[in-house]
């Protein structure tokens, strides 16, 4: 007899990620869909929706459906989970998986309750959600379910999610609307405000992982750009300098770091004197942004550290909770 397949889904601002029982991660894409206003209709979603963003027509316009973490489009959401749940299950199609859903610490119970509803009408059987840095710090394989103190720092495209969590339950936490889409806006910024160039977000996120230090560094790289003078509106260039970089980087970084900081004053002095030992463990895809771990030490005093696969931490998180509702 063919069962349900069991997923699990890290619901990110800038990417999706799909766990699924038996094979693993198997689908990361981003979450967005690529909207034709004139016709109302989708014409793309993930992957192939991000590769039309500034080069579509007037008409078709990229939404990404979750801003800061939670929901801004209902019926966009719905879209994409539904998307992504029949891409998951293939020729199974008709039989309804249980889903397990990650969402930010911060979100609502009537945001919880929309994430769910999207995912009953995308075809779920039973749909349950977690904690999103809960989810990352079991996936970064941190045992939560012990009295003692676990820092992990979620840094995702739209938020980053803070929890310290003991015996399996969260003891303080944050959630801030600082993540690696800060960092790509901090770039365009200041490469609109120094060179007068102005470029798009996929040249910016390409500068950030080639190039971008949030931290100071030794060694200095170079990246040429193009894009669009400010003034003229023709086709311009620069060469950029990772040093010059560091500044704005920096200062996005500092802001995460002082929210790190500011949940750690929140705890007991036993449970600071854990984390002190333990370490702050970073996930989420915005911890592969050089200098973040060395910005979080330096703030804080305690050892950060990122773990193996911080971009599929909390994905893989779902899927043990998954097989907790068996136990």
């Amino acid at each position: 007899m063919i069962k349900a397949a069991d997923i699990g889904i890290d619901l990110g601002t800038t990417n999706i990620v799909v766990y699924i029982k038996g094979k693993g991660i198997i689908i990361k894409e981003p979450a967005v869909i690529a909207y034709d206003r004139d016709e109302e209709k989708i014409k793309a979603c993930g992957a192939e929706a991000a590769s039309m963003i500034g080069r579509t027509p007037g008409n078709v316009s990229a939404i990404m459906p979750l801003r800061d973490g939670v929901i801004s489009d209902y019926v966009m959401t719905e879209y994409l989970l539904r998307y992504f749940i029949r891409k998951a299950i293939g020729h199974r199609g008709f039989l309804k998986p249980r889903i397990v859903i990650a969402v930010p610490a911060r979100t609502t119970d009537v945001e919880r309750r929309a994430v769910k509803e999207a995912a009953y009408q995308a075809g779920a059987k039973d749909v349950y959600t977690v904690e999103s840095a809960a989810a990352a710090a079991v996936g970064a394989g941190l045992d939560i379910s012990k009295a003692a103190g676990n820092m992990v720092v979620d840094i995702g495209g739209g938020t980053t999610d803070i929890a310290v969590i003991s015996l399996g339950d969260t003891v303080a936490s944050a959630s801030i609307p600082i993540g690696g889409n800060a960092f790509t806006e901090a770039i365009i910024r200041f490469v609109r405000k120094n060179h007068l160039i102005f470029i798009g977000e996929q040249t910016a996120e390409n500068v950030k992982k080639s190039i971008g230090y949030a931290w100071p560094h030794k060694e200095e790289k170079f990246m040429e750009i193009k894009g669009r003078n400010v003034f003229s509106g023709l086709p311009g260039k620069v060469m950029l300098s990772s040093f010059e970089l560091v500044e704005p980087l920096q200062e996005t970084g500092n802001r995460l770091a002082d929210a790190v900081a500011n949940v750690i004053e929140q705890t007991t002095p036993e449970i600071a004197t854990d984390i002190q030992k333990r370490g702050i463990v970073l996930t989420g895809g915005g911890t592969l942004l050089r200098g973040v771990e060395e910005a979080i030490t330096r703030r804080t005093g305690i050892f950060a550290v990122t773990a193996e696969n911080p971009a599929s931490c909390t994905a893989l998180g779902t899927a043990r909770y998954l097989q907790v509702i068996d136990e």
